[in-house]
Parts: C-alpha cells; structure tokens; sequence
C-alpha cells in the first residue's frame, strides 16, 4: 500500500490513484495564464484534478521570481482605465486601437488580447 496524501494513492513514482473514485489517473501538462508548465493528473471516470506537492514548491519559486507591476488606475470619461506597461504590451502583441475583452474574476479580472480575424 502506498501513501495517501490529500486523496492521492501513490503505489509508484509517476502512477496516481484517484482518492474519490479509486481509478487509475493519466499525467497532462498544463499551462497557467502566466506561461507557467505544470504536469497534473486527471482522472477520467470522476474528473479529479491533482498536483503533487514538489511541483507546488516549484510554482511558489517561479513566482516568487516573476515580475509584477503596480499601475495606478485613472478616471478616462466615465470610465476607469489602466495603463499596460510596455514590456506587458510587447510580450502579448497588444498595441494601440486593439480590442480586449474583461473577464471578472473572484479577486479581480482578466484582460484576454483578441486574436486578429483572419479574412
């Protein structure tokens, strides 16, 4: 018997057991919306997502090293507008005139850059 930690029944390095369901979960990478890898593992009869705890250690690093910025919000008309930094702008193809969507959020929001159509 292997060690259960938060649901997971780990019998072998890199084989996952579902803690709900008790079926066998497969390794998917993923990508979190600041560009960061992760391996998890789904299973696919419950849909139980789980990420072991070294890679948790490593996300905390990674953005304990990113860079973040303060921007101050300003009154645009009725609205209220921030300002994108450059090097934000550049990474991400925005440029002036381009249209974003907002996505409420929880803690906040997310700006998604639109994808030019292609004619």
């Amino acid at each position: 018997m292997g060690l259960k930690i938060k649901g997971i029944m780990s019998q072998k390095k890199g084989e996952k057991t579902c803690g709900k369901c008790g079926s066998a979960m497969k390794r998917h990478k993923g990508k979190t919306l600041d560009g960061v890898e992760y391996i998890y593992f789904k299973c696919h009869e419950c849909g139980e997502k789980l990420v072991d705890i070294g890679q948790l250690r490593e996300f905390v690093q990674n953005y304990r090293t990113m860079k973040s910025y303060n921007v101050k919000v300003s009154k645009w008309g009725r609205s209220l507008g921030i300002r994108i930094p450059k090097e934000i702008a550049s990474k991400h193809g925005l440029g002036d005139g381009m249209e974003v969507r907002v996505l409420p959020e929880d803690n906040g929001f997310r700006i998604i850059a639109e994808k030019p159509t292609e004619e």
